[in-house]
């Protein structure tokens, strides 16, 4: 007997039980994620900066403790552990590749997502570099902060394009676990679900960006 060859329906669907789940997981994460931006303006005023387009201001008195808290430079050379230094070369190799793939990701995205109708990450949510802002720290510790908000932005623009496009070619869950789930993993097909592949997979091309869309919208003043 071939699986499912004699189903009978009484109205039930696992598949609109799992959606209205979804949807349920999706409203609480959207709390949550309200809940911690409402957190972030509350710490804004007990340290004692705004924020200003992409500029972040602190008041005059918080920016003079600041400085006076700074390691200088050659104080902060002599405490340096020797072993830290010598990691350096190995740091700085890892640029020239990143400056590399930012520069692929984003011509691929610029020329196939409009091909796609997929709407395109947008680089600055994800590549922040605002720390070298704070006063606190010495030019090495600014330069160092601007390379990792830089690198590790980088990855998140770069995994954002990758999920995208992996949800519009092959938005399969897998099988085994996955030890951190990206953006776009809730809206992918059930791993040896044929029947939803079949489908479902274009319904997913084309109303599965709906969801950006309305971001777009909501974010317009």
């Amino acid at each position: 007997m071939e699986p499912n060859a004699h189903t009978i329906n009484l109205g039930y669907s696992p598949q609109k039980d799992f959606m209205k789940n979804l949807q349920d997981i999706i409203g609480q994460i959207k709390k949550l994620e309200k809940e911690l931006y409402e957190e972030l303006q509350r710490k804004q005023a007990e340290f004692y900066y705004n924020i200003q387009g992409r500029k972040v201001r602190f008041e005059a008195a918080a920016r003079r403790r600041h400085k006076a808290l700074m390691t200088h430079v050659p104080v902060y050379l002599i405490h340096a552990r020797f072993r830290n230094i010598l990691t350096i070369p190995f740091i700085w190799a890892c640029l020239p590749p990143a400056l590399l793939m930012d520069l692929c990701v984003s011509i691929f995205q610029a020329a196939c997502f409009p091909i796609y109708e997929i709407p395109k990450v947008r680089r600055g949510d994800y590549i922040v570099i605002d720390r070298h802002s704070l006063a606190y720290l010495n030019l090495i510790e600014k330069v160092n902060c601007v390379y990792c908000g830089y690198f590790n932005g980088l990855l998140a623009y770069i995994r954002e394009i990758a999920a995208r496009t992996e949800q519009y070619w092959c938005p399969i869950r897998h099988a085994r676990r996955v030890a951190d789930l990206h953006s776009r993993y809730k809206y992918y097909l059930e791993y040896g679900d044929a029947e939803g592949y079949k489908n479902d997979f274009r319904k997913i091309r084309t109303a599965g960006f709906r969801d950006l869309n309305e971001e777009r919208i909501n974010e317009q003043p």
